[in-house]
């Protein structure tokens, strides 16, 4: 008898915990809805959207990769557009990909606490090629000049290119509904090699990307990215014209086109740190203004935005990769049409990275764990008994507002000897 009813006590004990636990995450559900002070999203869910993320990025920058810099100031005509083909999607000697898995690397092994130091030691280590902003930061880095002054623009003639705009999706990937952990990678990454506008171009693709694993209208995703920047800066404006320009123009992007033209690319106003004057144009507004057209013009429709981002010129490779990993992440990767996926190769190695793209997959379900602890989440089982991470929802706390153009000191930081003794430079 005393053996059924021990039995009896811990299934009743089980079930009180179950419950208790169901109650759990529906109170903090009921919460989020009653106050928005918390989001919940299945592990399960975010995996799915990630991995979207990435595929997006190799989407865009593989199908818009044949016409980068090829039209300058002037729209790709539509027949000058390639085609798609399934195994474009296997973009693994891009440098619009592989360069943010540096930064992976480094959170990987030491955490998000390392320090912007060992950040800098390790871009220092990468044996890549690089060019603009990138290449200058990691010159400095190479030659003992440490972060922040690597990207300061004193040393970093290139500041407010668009490169950490181009390795931010990291940021956002690893950071659903977190949009002040992108700010703060771009603290510890972007500032290697940008200053600026430079470096509110990452946070705002990492701001976009957090959103997009609980939205999907596109202007409330480039308004959430645009909480990440400071309001009084150029970059700002920007993304404030062509939200402005859109609404006035829903059906000619086209039009939306030729006013960024007038004002980002002609106006030298606009144009202070451009590393040309001419119709070469890396600047990261200008080209953070072509990944918005196609996500508010792309209506949604993956082709749509790839193609209209691409369209826009300049670097149109880096903008349509941008826009297509924050547009893929809203889908999913489940969701996404075949063509998108069906080549995809698992065992293909990113150019100078421990990754290929399962193993890649698996580091981002590691860091985001992180990243939901240090801000204060948790992760619960709902009634399904599927894991949910728990994400409280903050207020954006953008960086402080700098200019290239009239740039603030220099910190005067230099590598110490045991840290150049640390910075092997690779034959590229």
């Amino acid at each position: 008898m005393a053996k059924y009813l021990l039995i009896i006590l811990m299934t009743i004990a089980v079930c009180l915990s179950l419950a208790v636990i169901g109650c759990q995450h529906d109170a903090l559900t009921s919460l989020s809805l009653a106050t928005g002070s918390v989001r919940s999203i299945t592990v399960d869910d975010y995996v799915d959207k990630m991995k979207a993320g990435w595929v997006g990025q190799m989407a865009g920058v593989g199908w818009g990769g044949p016409t980068e810099f090829k039209y300058k100031g002037e729209i790709i005509p539509e027949d000058k557009m390639p085609q798609w083909k399934p195994e474009m999607i296997n973009q693994f000697q891009q440098d619009d990909i592989y360069v943010e898995m540096t930064f992976m690397r480094t959170l990987e092994l030491y955490g998000f606490d390392c320090s912007i130091r060992q950040a800098g030691i390790d871009f220092a280590n990468s044996g890549y090629r690089l060019w603009h902003a990138n290449r200058n930061g990691r010159d400095n880095l190479r030659k003992g000049i440490a972060p922040p002054d690597s990207g300061h623009p004193e040393f970093n003639k290139h500041a407010d290119d668009i490169d950490y705009q181009i390795e931010a999706d990291y940021a956002g990937l690893i950071a659903p509904g977190m949009p002040n952990v992108a700010i703060k990678l771009g603290e510890k990454f972007g500032r290697l090699m940008n200053y600026g506008d430079g470096l509110y171009g990452g946070q705002f693709v990492g701001g976009m990307y957090a959103e997009a694993f609980f939205e999907n209208d596109m202007v409330k995703i480039v308004q959430a990215g645009l909480k990440c920047v400071p309001k009084k800066s150029q970059f700002a404006e920007c993304i404030l014209d062509v939200l402005a320009w859109y609404k006035k123009n829903p059906n000619d992007w086209e039009k939306t086109w030729q006013l960024i033209e007038d004002k980002y690319q002609d106006n030298p106003d606009y144009r202070k740190f451009s590393c040309d004057k001419g119709d070469f144009n890396i600047d990261a507004k200008i080209n953070a203004a072509y990944i918005v057209m196609g996500l508010l013009y792309g209506e949604g429709d993956p082709d749509k935005t790839i193609i209209i981002s691409t369209r826009c010129g300049q670097d149109s490779d880096c903008n349509p990769s941008n826009a297509g990993g924050i547009l893929f992440t809203t889908i999913g990767f489940e969701n996404l049409p075949d063509k998108f996926k069906s080549a995809l190769n698992p065992e293909g190695k990113f150019s100078h990275t421990p990754y290929n793209f399962p193993t890649l997959v698996e580091v981002s379900k590691k860091l985001v764990r992180q990243a939901v602890k240090r801000e204060g989440g948790r992760m619960v089982k709902n009634k399904k008994d599927q894991d949910v991470f728990i994400i409280p929802v903050r207020k954006p706390k953008p960086t402080k507002f700098e200019q290239c153009w009239e740039a603030g000191p220099v910190a005067n930081s230099k590598f110490t000897e045991e840290e150049m003794a640390q910075i092997k430079i690779p034959e590229e």
